[in-house]
């Protein structure tokens, strides 16, 4: 008997509604605590079908709902990721453009690979961050000009403690060191290990909005790590991230 009112007072409809609410709020408070960036897209996305399939299904609580909140929402979004928009905006031109491969050679490498060797056998905090195809200006801010070759002794210096340019990342572009002392996008992914601090999170940051490589010494443990793409690798050797690098690279060794 019981069972049989709940039946007539719901149907297949009101238990899709409910659990399309539910899905809203989750979504909706996910949305406060995850990354800025891409996250959004993926939210509006979401949403958009979520409405898409209660118009389609006929719920009439989630269409009502969406129906009068959604330019509500969209102010809102808009008004919380106002830097962000302002940023993509002013430089959809130049995140979007396909630069000329980047060239870098086997010296270059090598001399690299001595100042990271150099600096984790001393534990000296560092953040290098190569460019491949993607220019990364409109990522960073707060650099300093250098246009220098690359050296492991001019790597060195700059990383070295309480001088002016060691906190912040080199950036280096073409075979040679851009800038200096740049600010970095933190990466905002929950599922990184707690334990990484501001360097890792920015190494992650850089490449997953771009397809920069980037190199961190960690001066708390000595370790090189590379990141790529958004995920970084721990734990590398001298001999192992010269290889990975020559890899990324594309840098074929001199005969």
């Amino acid at each position: 008997m019981e069972f049989e009112l709940i039946k007539d007072f719901f149907n297949w409809r009101d238990i899709a509604d409910i659990l399309g609410l539910t899905l809203l709020f989750y979504l909706f408070i996910r949305f406060l605590f995850i990354a800025k960036g891409l996250y959004l897209l993926r939210i509006l996305i979401l949403f958009g079908l979520l409405w898409t399939v209660a118009e389609i299904l006929g719920l009439s609580t989630l269409s009502w709902i969406f129906e009068k909140l959604w330019t509500l929402i969209l102010f809102a979004l808009v008004v919380i990721f106002q830097p962000e928009i302002r940023r993509t905006l002013a430089n959809i031109g130049k995140r979007t453009k396909v630069l000329k491969i980047q060239e870098y050679e086997e010296r270059s490498i090598d001399r690299l690979v001595r100042a990271c060797r150099f600096m984790a056998e001393r534990q000296i905090g560092a953040l290098i961050v190569i460019e491949r195809e993607q220019n990364i200006e409109d990522l960073v801010e707060g650099c300093i000009y250098i246009d220098a070759h690359i050296s492991a002794e001019l790597i060195i210096t700059i990383f070295y403690p309480l001088t002016p340019l060691h906190d912040g990342a080199i950036v280096i572009r073409n075979d040679r060191i851009a800038f200096a002392s740049c600010v970095l996008p933190l990466s905002k992914n929950p599922a990184l290990p707690r334990k990484y601090g501001t360097r890792h999170r920015a190494a992650v940051g850089i490449t997953e909005l771009s397809d920069a490589v980037a190199i961190v010494v960690s001066e708390e443990t000595g370790e090189i790590s590379v990141a790529v793409e958004g995920t970084i690798e721990k734990a590398l050797d001298p001999e192992l991230l010269k290889d990975k690098l020559f890899n990324l690279l594309g840098v074929k060794y001199e005969s």
